[in-house]
This record gives C-alpha cells, structure tokens and sequence, in this order.
C-alpha cells in the first residue's frame, strides 16, 4: 500500500472519530467502552475530538509533499491508541461493541506505519 494512500485512510478515520465525538460523545462512549459519560468526561470526549480532529487535518497529505511528520505521529498515535485499548480490553473493565475492533484497526495501522517511519527516522539520521 501507498504510504500516502494509508496517510489519507488513517487521517479519515480519525477525521470521522474526532466529529463524531464531538458531536456524540456519549454515543462513542457506549460502542467503544459499554459506559456513558459524566457530564465532564462529555466535555473532555468533545475537547479529545477536536484534537483527532485536528491531528487527521494536520497529517492529511497534500499531493506528494514529504510526509515524514505525518507518517511518525500517525504511526505514535496508532501504536499508543492500539496498546491502551488493548489495555482497557484485557483490564476487563471496560468491553463495548467497538473496543476490540478499534484495537485490532490502531494495531493494523502502526503496522502498516512502522516501515515508513523506520524509513523516515533512517532519511533524517544517517549513519556516518
């Protein structure tokens, strides 16, 4: 796959989940965890949204541009978020209808991004 195709996938998906946990927030709590929200955890889902919100816009590629930013926190973000929703998972506190796929897709993703961002990380700083 095209690293700048999987940019754009990864940055809709993301786009996707910031709206709709801004716009829903409670509703994402639900099918991810299986518990809705306080009236503060509603506000700080909104505040998380806007921020995915913002990281897909700021990682969404611009024709064939250099990428090498958007690849390492694509890749950061994925690997984090497919860790600490495995953690939530096996934790058992937590077992909402979208939980284990959301894992399975952040960990499909840091894979996908972790030869890029090797290459990227190996461009930057060469070996002498």
């Amino acid at each position: 796959m095209k690293t700048r195709r999987l940019i754009l996938i990864s940055s809709s998906i993301e786009l996707a989940t910031g709206l709709a946990l801004f716009a829903a927030p409670n509703l994402v709590a639900n099918l991810l965890l299986g518990s809705g929200l306080a009236p503060s955890g509603e506000a700080v889902a909104r505040v998380g949204g806007l921020g995915l919100f913002s990281l897909a816009l700021a990682c969404w590629p611009k024709g064939e541009a250099d990428h090498q930013h958007a690849i390492r926190a694509l890749f950061l973000y994925n690997l984090t978020a497919a860790v600490y929703l495995g953690y939530l998972r096996i934790g058992g506190q937590f077992a909402g209808f979208l939980l284990l796929p959301a894992c399975v897709l952040h960990a499909l993703l840091a894979f996908l991004f972790a030869r890029p961002a090797y290459r990227s990380f190996k461009d930057e700083n060469p070996v002498t």
